[in-house]
């Protein structure tokens, strides 16, 4: 089994990137063997599709998440890596991303884009592994991890210039309601 990544739109996305992104968050999830995961980075035409159909939601959102049936630990927590596998190991499930919401974000909060695709990855990880952001408190630990694995990977975020040159990283707002940007939310199977 494998992370295998496709590229269905055309901005230049190194694949190998995300791949190694992802199997590095497995790693450092407890993973010894590579798990089953397909990765499709869109465009936001194709995700919004995806989004109407399995969220209800008539917009382009950043990521979604198609755990596989009984895959998803839910509440939060992760499940056992030696959980549910196929011919070589655990089949997780996909992770859709939207390279034009990547892009957009990552202009938007100051970052290169492949810090963005890969935290968009790894929450979709997060999401197939059992993770929930539906909460407060659940998306409390998920952010948390996802910020963790981040860092693991790719070390700490580069400090942003604030206002009169005082530097720090700035907080994210979190998003509620109708969730059209930086995580995806449940509905019908998609996460």
């Amino acid at each position: 089994m494998d992370v295998i990544v496709t590229n269905l739109q055309g901005i230049s996305v190194d694949a190998k990137f995300v791949r190694d992104v992802l199997l590095h968050a497995l790693r450092l999830q407890g993973y010894r063997e590579p798990a089953d995961v397909g990765v499709a980075l869109v465009d936001d035409a194709y995700i919004r599709v995806l989004n109407r159909e399995y969220r209800g939601g008539d917009y382009a959102t950043d990521v979604l998440a198609f755990p596989m049936d009984g895959a998803d630990g839910g509440g939060g927590s992760p499940p056992d890596p030696g959980g549910r596998s196929g011919a070589d190991g655990p089949v997780l499930g996909d992770i859709v991303i939207s390279i034009q919401r990547a892009r957009d974000q990552a202009r938007q909060f100051k970052q290169p884009l492949r810090r963005e695709v890969a935290l968009l990855a790894i929450h979709g990880l997060l999401h197939l592994l059992g993770y929930d952001d539906e909460t407060e408190a659940a998306a409390s630990v998920m952010w948390s991890r996802q910020k963790e694995l981040l860092e693991m990977i790719l070390g700490p975020r580069p400090q942003v210039p604030g206002p009169a040159g005082l530097s720090g990283s700035r907080r994210r707002p979190r998003a509620k309601g109708a969730h059209t940007g930086r995580a995806a939310r449940t509905a019908r199977g998609a996460r």
